[in-house]
């Protein structure tokens, strides 16, 4: 089987291609990914001669007709998808989120390649605090930032190819990922880098916010679950019932290091920041039979902390021009 994934430098891209490696020995596979800051070829460094990486944009049509032609599977994990970045910027999350998913999408119909789109539970916006209501495959769309918006937008132009032109296609829309080689400007390597660094942890707002989190292994294993035995045309919610408000993150982060749990600092809410997500992964185990590996957040947390403390020389060298990125927006 020869797989192309692209964003395959990034966090669950990169993710995405090690466990496929492992757990696939007829596997080949391309990556295409554009090496922006997110995207980081050390996250796939001592992989065997099964892995090719080609830099290169997903935007670029000639690029991707040459990949795709030459593969059986298209894993779609390419995006811009920083949202405090699509506040600063929105211009490149319309241009790969939405350009790029357009792109590749119709080398997938011209060459009838198997396709699976990854995207987020942010499209549905947010719920309220109190609302016993979890996101569904038919919750209505409703995202609130650019990052949401293009994502959105992505995810339509698929269902689209599928009903239009008949592409063979299935989407998954996940909650929040952590684990090993997540950029870290993002929340929780964020904490567990500035405490490795003696620096107190930052918290938005008063970090009421509630996120569903899953293992970035379990997200992989419920995607090949989707592709292997997933139905054409549906979409499938990844989550591992996972739901803790940031300042409870933040507060396991620090015992698990050996902090005091209230040692952190608080810095403005993010514009716009929503509320509450939480996914009903109900479609995902009973037709597919998918159960995550941690199940406990608090395990799988513990992984995460000792993958950064024993791999600071993947980290290291982006973490000074973060901070300084951070502490220039008062965060």
């Amino acid at each position: 089987m020869r797989a192309l994934i692209t964003g395959g430098a990034g966090f669950i891209g990169a993710n995405f291609v090690h466990q496929t490696l492992a757990d696939r020995p007829d596997a080949s596979v391309t990556v295409l990914d554009k090496l922006t800051y997110a995207g980081n070829p050390a996250s796939l460094a001592g992989l065997d001669e099964r892995v090719t990486l080609v830099e290169g944009d997903i935007a670029d049509p000639e690029l991707v007709d040459a990949l795709v032609k030459d593969a059986d599977l298209v894993v779609h994990f390419a995006a811009e998808s920083h949202n405090d970045n699509s506040l600063n910027d929105p211009s490149p999350f319309v241009t790969t989120n939405l350009v790029g998913t357009f792109t590749l999408l119709e080398a997938v119909r011209r060459h009838q390649v198997r396709y699976h789109h990854i995207s987020t539970d942010e499209v549905y916006g947010d719920l309220e605090l109190n609302d016993p209501e979890r996101f569904t495959e038919h919750t209505p769309y409703n995202p609130s930032s650019p990052y949401s918006s293009t994502k959105a937008g992505s995810d339509l132009l698929v269902r689209a190819w599928v009903r239009s032109f008949g592409i063979e296609a299935t989407i998954s829309n996940c909650s929040n990922n952590y684990g090993p080689y997540q950029h870290i400007e993002k929340f929780i390597p964020r904490q567990i880098t500035n405490l490795i660094d003696g620096v107190r942890p930052k918290l938005y707002g008063a970090g009421q916010n509630v996120r569903d989190w899953i293992h970035v292994r379990d997200h992989n294993t419920a995607v090949w679950k989707i592709i292997d035995a997933g139905r054409i045309g549906e979409t499938y919610l990844i989550g591992a019932d996972g739901e803790k408000n940031n300042k409870e993150v933040v507060e396991l982060v620090l015992e698990l290091m050996g902090h005091d749990p209230e040692d952190y600092e608080h810095v403005a809410d993010r514009p716009g920041h929503d509320l509450r997500y939480a996914i009903d992964n109900t479609r995902l185990r009973e037709e597919l039979g998918w159960e995550p590996q941690f199940e406990d957040f608090r395990t799988g947390l513990a992984d995460t902390i000792r993958w950064y403390q024993e791999n600071q020389d993947w980290w290291r060298p982006q973490k000074a021009e973060v901070e300084a990125k951070y502490a220039a927006q008062g965060q």
